[in-house]
Order: structure tokens, then C-alpha cells, then sequence
């Protein structure tokens, strides 16, 4: 898609009079020669992947170096145990567990060579599933017959996919979301600011999508991508985490009416020229950082 700024899309919006996920939509469908429809049922069917890769979670399975595997039920079972009268369970709350538990399950599930979708890559696939899927399950989902067999809701959600699928882009055009050229604020923080925006668009709508993106990238500048061993499992299983309740928390603060003193663009600015700064060693290297801690060399013998 065309758009290079959030600016850029904010514009055409005023032009158009029309929604953020609509104008995406209308450019990817300008530029891929693609009717929107299809495009809107592909994200669609991406969404239900996602789900899909949730569900078929399996705790039994571990990861070929053995570091990835199970902790995703731990959490879970951790999330199912929360009681407000008992005061049991999560501090972040039921809500935050849940979303904690869904991305760690995400991830470990890449770490075990299973189906996910890369959002926007494979190493930070946990964030933004994490997000939308709980919020559906906590916050969409009715009985309604109008919803017409949850189709509403399933549009709904791709609505907010396409909203994340946006920021993204602009995010790819302008600074990175390659871990080995940008560290894992390119990973971590681009699914971050991906999934703050998406939720900032279900919770409150158009207004509240660029701050809630941009205060979500800002929490993460600088993140180091430091894997154990070379592998895309310590600690990036456990960041999918971090990301997911960073996207909670940067939409909760745009949609309280804060607004970010740095605009979204100049964020994602700033984020490529951190990466081009940062040394090599903690871009993808395995060569600095967590990587070669004295713990992390032993496994790597």
C-alpha cells in the first residue's frame, strides 16, 4: 500500500470520510489491482488462522533445542484461576492474564513449528492475536441474534487486523521490522504499536489509533534483539508477552485523552535511527546482550 505516514493516512481519511481500516483497504486494493472484498476476506481468514493457532495450542510440545514449550498452559492456567472475591490470580487482571497467556502460547507455538501468522513477523506473532483475540472473547462476543452467527464480531476484528496491518506498513516503510536490522524495537515494538492502534480503534474509534501506536513504540525504542543460541525463543517467546500488555497500556492512555507529545511518524523515526545506531551485536547476532550471558553460553555448547 501506498501510505508512508500515518499523516498520510489521517489525510486521506478527512478526503474520503471514511474509517482507518477503510482506507487502507482502499489503497491495498489500488495498488494490488485487487477488488477490496477479497482483500477483506483474506484478512479475514488470517484472523481465523490466528484463532485457530490458539486453540490447537499443545502444552505436551517442546521445542527442538527444548527451550520453548509449556509455559503458555502455565500462564494460562494461571489466567482461569483469577477471582476478584478470592483476590486469586493475575495482578494485570483477568483480562491482562489472558492476553499474557495467548501470546506466550503464540509464540511457543512458532518456537514449535507450528501454523501462526506473522504479525508482523514470526518472532513477534504473539502480540497482536493476543490483543484482538481476548478482547473479542472479553469484550465482543454476544448472544445477540443480530450479530448473525458472530459475524458482525468476525467483522469487526478484521477491521482491527487491518487497522494493525496499516500501522505496520507505514512502520516497514519508514524504519524497519526486521530484528536484525533494527533490534527488537523493529519486532516487539512495531507488534506493539500494531496491536495498540488496533485496539484503540475497537475501544474508541479512529481518533485515539496514531497516539495509542505511537506511546506503544515509544515504551519499546532502544529493545535489543539479543536471541539465546541464535533462536527465536530466549527471550523473544516471553517479549510477545511484554509487547501484548505495553499494547494494553498505550491504549488505555490514548483512550483516557492522552495524547503523545512525539506524533506516530516522528516515533517511527526515531525508532529507525536508534536501530541504525545500535551496535551490530544486538541486532539478530546472538553476539551481545542476553546472548552471551554465562547462562546463554552454556546452553549454546
Amino acid at each position: 500500500m501506498a501510505f508512508s505516514s500515518m499523516t498520510d493516512i489521517e489525510k486521506y481519511m478527512s478526503e474520503h470520510n471514511c474509517h482507518f481500516y477503510e482506507a487502507i483497504l482502499h489503497e491495498e486494493a489500488r495498488d494490488s489491482l485487487t477488488d477490496e472484498q477479497s482483500i477483506f476476506d483474506k484478512m479475514t481468514s488470517m484472523y481465523r488462522v490466528m484463532k485457530a493457532a490458539d486453540s490447537d495450542y499443545d502444552e505436551k510440545l517442546k521445542s527442538h533445542s527444548g527451550l520453548s514449550g509449556g509455559n503458555g498452559a502455565k500462564m494460562q492456567k494461571y489466567a482461569d484461576d483469577f477471582s476478584v472475591e478470592q483476590k486469586k490470580g493475575a495482578l494485570c487482571g483477568e483480562f491482562g492474564s489472558h492476553v499474557m497467556a495467548t501470546a506466550i502460547k503464540m509464540a511457543e507455538s512458532n518456537a514449535c513449528m507450528k501454523r501462526i501468522v506473522a504479525s508482523p513477523t514470526a518472532g513477534s506473532c504473539g502480540v497482536v492475536p493476543a490483543v484482538l483475540i481476548n478482547y473479542e472473547n472479553f469484550y465482543e462476543k454476544t448472544d445477540d441474534i443480530s450479530d448473525n452467527g458472530g459475524k458482525r464480531t468476525e467483522k469487526r476484528m478484521t477491521e482491527a487486523l487491518l487497522v494493525a496491518a496499516g500501522i505496520g506498513n507505514v512502520i516497514a516503510q519508514r524504519a524497519s521490522i526486521s530484528g536484525a536490522a533494527g533490534g527488537c524495537q523493529a519486532e516487539i515494538g512495531t507488534s506493539s504499536a500494531m496491536a495498540a492502534g488496533a485496539l484503540s480503534y475497537l475501544r474508541g474509534g479512529d481518533e485515539y489509533i496514531s497516539d495509542a501506536a505511537a506511546l506503544a513504540l515509544k515504551n519499546m525504542l532502544g529493545l535489543a534483539c539479543d536471541p539465546v543460541a541464535g533462536l527465536v525463543e530466549v527471550p523473544c517467546v516471553k517479549r510477545n508477552a511484554s509487547g501484548a500488555m505495553n499494547a494494553l497500556c498505550a491504549a488505555d492512555m490514548a483512550l483516557a485523552g492522552i495524547k503523545s507529545f512525539i506524533s506516530a511518524d516522528e516515533v517511527f523515526d526515531a525508532m529507525r535511527e536508534i536501530g541504525e545506531l545500535m551496535s551490530r551485536e544486538l541486532k539478530e547476532t546472538g553476539k551481545g546482550g542476553l546472548a552471551v550471558t554465562p547462562t546463554a553460553c552454556r546452553l549454546k555448547l
